[in-house]
Parts: C-alpha cells; sequence; structure tokens
C-alpha cells in the first residue's frame, strides 16, 4: 500500500480551512492542522481521523518553526502545504485604525511569511513539494471599507508570485488561491450584498482540484466574478473608480 501523503493546513478551525481539512481527509491524506483554537481542531479530528491537531499562532516566529519541524518528523514529511490564516474587520476599516491596520498586516501577510519562512529550506532541499498561498479577490485592486485587507492580500499576491519564480527553479511547485466571496464567519460580518456567495464546501472542492488534478498557479472561483473582477483590474483607474463608487451606496458606512 502506498503511503497516504501529507498535507499542512494553517487556518484550519473554520471557514475554509476547515472544509479543506475534511476534504482532503475525505480523500485518504494526512492533515496537519493548524490554528489558534485547539479545541476546534479536536473537534475536526473527531470527526476524520485523518486529521491530525497542531495548534499554532502564526504570528509567533519560533513557533511556526518547531511545529512545521514537529509535523515533518511525525507525520514523516509535508507535500503540500496550504496557508490560509487570515483575519478581517469590516467595522475598524470604515475609519483609519492604525493598530487594527498593522494587526491585520501581522495575522495575513507576516503570518503567512512565518509560515513560509518555517518550511522553506526543507522544500527547497527535498526539491519537490507544493506551497499555496490564500490570498484574495480583494487582492486585485483596492475596495472600499477593506483597506488594511485588500492591502494584505495584495501583498500576498505579488509575493507568491516573486517565490513562484525561486522554488520553481527547486522544483517546488507555488500555487495562489484567490476566493471570492464565501460563507465564514469571516464574511458573515459583512453587512452588504455579497454577489454569488458559495459555501466553504465548494470552496474546498475548487482547491481540491487545483492542488491535486491541474498545474496552473492559480486557483480563482467562482469563476463567473473572479473574471469580474480580473477585468476591473485592467480599467482605467478614473472608470474603475467611478463604477465601484456605484456600489458603495450598498456599504453602510
Amino acid at each position: 500500500m502506498a503511503e497516504k501523503k501529507v498535507i499542512w493546513i494553517t487556518g484550519a478551525s473554520s471557514g475554509i480551512g476547515k472544509a479543506l481539512a475534511l476534504k482532503f481527509a475525505e480523500n485518504d491524506w494526512i492533515v496537519a492542522a493548524s490554528a489558534r483554537r485547539e479545541n476546534l481542531l479536536k473537534e475536526l479530528q473527531n470527526i476524520n481521523h485523518n486529521i491530525y491537531p497542531y495548534p499554532l499562532d502564526v504570528t509567533d516566529i519560533e513557533e511556526c518553526k518547531l511545529t512545521a519541524k514537529n509535523i515533518i518528523n511525525k507525520l514523516n514529511g509535508i507535500d503540500i502545504c496550504v496557508f490560509g490564516t487570515g483575519m478581517h474587520d469590516p467595522k475598524s476599516e470604515k475609519r483609519f485604525n492604525l493598530d487594527k491596520i498593522k494587526e491585520i498586516m501581522e495575522v495575513n501577510y507576516f503570518g503567512t511569511m512565518n509560515s513560509i519562512n518555517s518550511i522553506y529550506d526543507y522544500f527547497s532541499e527535498k526539491k519537490n513539494g507544493q506551497i499555496s498561498i490564500v490570498s484574495s479577490v480583494a487582492g486585485y485592486r483596492g475596495l472600499p471599507a477593506a483597506g488594511a485587507y485588500c492591502a494584505s492580500k495584495a501583498a500576498l499576491t505579488s509575493y507568491a508570485e516573486s517565490l513562484n519564480f525561486d522554488m520553481k527553479m527547486k522544483n517546488v511547485r507555488v500555487s495562489l488561491i484567490s476566493p471570492g466571496f464565501i460563507k465564514t464567519p469571516m464574511t458573515d460580518q459583512n453587512d452588504f450584498p455579497m454577489p454569488m456567495i458559495k459555501s466553504p464546501e465548494f470552496a474546498a472542492n475548487e482547491i481540491y482540484k487545483g492542488l491535486t488534478a491541474k498545474k496552473g498557479f492559480e486557483i480563482h472561483f467562482p469563476k463567473g466574478f473572479t473574471y469580474f473582477l480580473k477585468f476591473l483590474q485592467i480599467l482605467p483607474n478614473g472608470l474603475y473608480f467611478k463604477l465601484v463608487s456605484k456600489g458603495m451606496k450598498k456599504i453602510n458606512y
């Protein structure tokens, strides 16, 4: 019998991360599930014995290193990493809140950098495997009431593109995940209509296919929404601002 493959998922206690952990476990992968809330990780393990909890605060550099080392030693390596820890605070985004901006960047961007740092040498020496970074379509262009969130995701998208050049020479695949609106505890905070919103299970299915059956760089969904936002990327600034400003009437400032 072939040895089971191992995936490490951060942000696995809820939302997309939780659904993805279950999806891979159901397909007989060994899942190292990380998040700060250990009790929720243990609940996941009770659902599927292929899931192993590894509690982690991604803002702690040394804790990230130790967690990665423990996973590699105890689960005999890592084949794919999906770094998806993230936060958003729509209420604080409607006004300039420097503390919240720093917190969002610390978790979303630097938390992902800490995670990559913990396995960079491992994959470089192994010359095999996959690093997947969860960004968002919010990283395509600046959106109202989401300045810090958009900035953090834009930074992740740009970094993933740069990392791809480096890791490709080492035979390590880098992939970027750009979801549209997915119903999660984070999007439940939004007080405006979310077009084409999908379930975490839909997202998990799309990501699973993108990571295991396809070879492209970006995994984005739902396509009807993401292609529209890609179109907005190429619009001149004046037209973009005018178009998006009309939609701001639906946001309760």
